[in-house]
């Protein structure tokens, strides 16, 4: 658990979001789940706007730590070991935000919304900037005609995969999260999507053949 207070009433603020949405997120309710003194939170983050600001830094700060710790390897020459290794990585990726940072994903996803009336929110949730950058370089040392093109599209799909398993239909058929069949199964649709969007290269064809 975080020991510095900004952690700690950010954190609280994402279970919050998470289990109530976003018109649950008061001062009051982060207080409580953060199991502290009322009052607290509006002295850190005077106005509900500083809140939820300080939420979407958070949730930033958390999604690129997970994905610089990810080490997804880049398939040069996209050789079948390297396709899977990468499917492999970003499907274990995926798997933990379904399971273990569920709370984190749903927070997200409700500040994004939030994001289509306050623009200036984009600007600090760089979750898909730093995704997209990942994907255009993984792609680019793939031998993809069009990285930059094919990037985009390929977060948007691995994007689509995971709210579907969250709140989508996937969310009744697929495998239940945290587990192996749920990490293989991603395994086989990422698999599918970067032969798809690495295609142009020889051995990407010969793959996908």
């Amino acid at each position: 658990m975080p020991t510095d207070r900004f952690a700690i009433l950010t954190d609280a603020a994402i279970d919050v979001l998470a289990e109530l949405g976003m018109r649950g997120l008061t001062h009051r309710a982060v207080d409580a789940r953060a199991g502290l003194p009322q009052g607290t939170t509006s002295a850190y983050f005077r106005t509900r706007r500083a809140l939820i600001e300080a939420v979407v830094r958070r949730l930033a700060d958390l999604d690129r730590a997970d994905l610089e710790a990810s080490r997804l390897p880049a398939p040069v020459g996209a050789p079948a070991d390297d396709i899977a290794a990468v499917a492999s990585g970003i499907a274990a990726l995926l798997d933990s935000w379904m399971s273990t940072a569920r709370n984190r994903t749903l927070a997200r996803y409700a500040c994004l919304l939030e994001a289509t009336h306050r623009p200036e929110l984009r600007t600090i949730l760089v979750h898909g900037d730093a995704s997209r950058a990942q994907a255009r370089a993984m792609l680019a040392a793939a031998g993809a005609r069009d990285p930059e093109r094919a990037g985009d599209h390929l977060v948007a799909c691995v994007d689509g995969l995971l709210f579907d398993r969250l709140a989508g239909a996937g969310a009744r058929t697929a495998p239940p999260p945290g587990t192996a069949a749920n990490r293989a199964d991603l395994a086989v649709a990422i698999t599918m999507l970067l032969r798809a969007f690495a295609g142009g290269h020889p051995e990407t064809e010969r793959l996908g053949g």
